[in-house]
């Protein structure tokens, strides 16, 4: 049974931990929620110990109120607390897309605690491309953000269930993700990641990593994948046809036996 609860205003769940056990533990992406992890929750909390949260400013996590609070680093503390917190001295890492930035910012400091890593729809760095510049420079204005209105307090759970099989941009279900987020903090989030690049720490990851990437991913195109797979020395990758960015609730049934081979291997 998955039983939910709070860590210095962060919302996290988790299983029963048994002894012996390996332990699963997830991270969202930009302006998602654990809520996307409930059918993996589902399947691997049978044999593993699971965790997974919802990052600051996300789902029903605390929104902070400066962009400061919305760094890599601090969204990496907030993992390190939780694992610290439940006593993990080793777990497996699952990333969605955002998610992956802040699972390369914590191997950065604490590859240590971590047995080996799943990254899907995975980039070490923002992608560079027309809209990705545009949305830079408009970033850059600070009179921009600072008209836009901060959503206070904490959030809810999007119920993806209504969103399966829907593509990159589906407007739906970005509204919905947008609206609990909150408009300033998914900017302040892609403002954030514009300033992102691990390219160091690829290569320093000496623990086994897959990669799971979609072909027809419109947001982190899977050259970014193809990249990563040449910089990380004990990396597996997996190209899915037919598939976008949205792998996590399109693919469930593939990406989670993709997972489960990997970890029994």
């Amino acid at each position: 049974m998955i039983k939910k609860y709070f860590l210095k205003k962060v919302f996290y769940k988790k299983n029963r931990f048994i002894k012996g056990r390996k332990t699963l533990v997830f991270v969202h992406g930009l302006s998602g929620s654990s809520a996307a992890w409930i059918p993996y929750e589902k399947k691997f909390g049978k044999k593993y110990n699971i965790l997974s949260f919802d990052l600051r400013g996300h789902g029903k996590s605390y929104k902070p109120k400066k962009y400061q609070d919305y760094s890599f680093k601090k969204f990496a503390e907030d993992l390190y607390s939780l694992v610290h917190h439940e006593k993990i001295k080793k777990f497996i890492l699952v990333c969605h897309s955002y998610g992956v930035f802040i699972g390369l910012e914590f191997l950065r400091k604490h590859q240590n605690l971590v047995s080996s890593a799943v990254f899907l729809s995975p980039a070490y760095k923002a992608p560079i491309n027309k809209v990705s510049l545009l949305l830079k420079k408009l970033l850059k204005s600070k009179q921009l953000l600072n008209i836009i209105p901060l959503k206070d307090g904490y959030g809810r759970h999007v119920d993806y269930s209504q969103h399966k099989n829907t593509g990159d941009w589906n407007i739906p279900r970005m509204i919905q993700d947008v609206g609990n987020t909150g408009l300033k903090i998914y900017l302040w989030g892609t403002k954030q990641s514009f300033n992102f690049n691990a390219k160091k720490v690829l290569k320093k990851i000496n623990i086994p990593v897959l990669l799971i990437h979609g072909k027809e991913d419109t947001i982190f195109p899977y050259s970014n994948s193809l990249s990563m797979h040449k910089q990380i020395k004990s990396s597996k990758l997996v190209l899915l046809e037919k598939t976008d960015h949205i792998i996590v609730l399109n693919n469930f049934k593939e990406v989670s036996k993709l997972i489960e081979n990997f970890i029994k291997n």
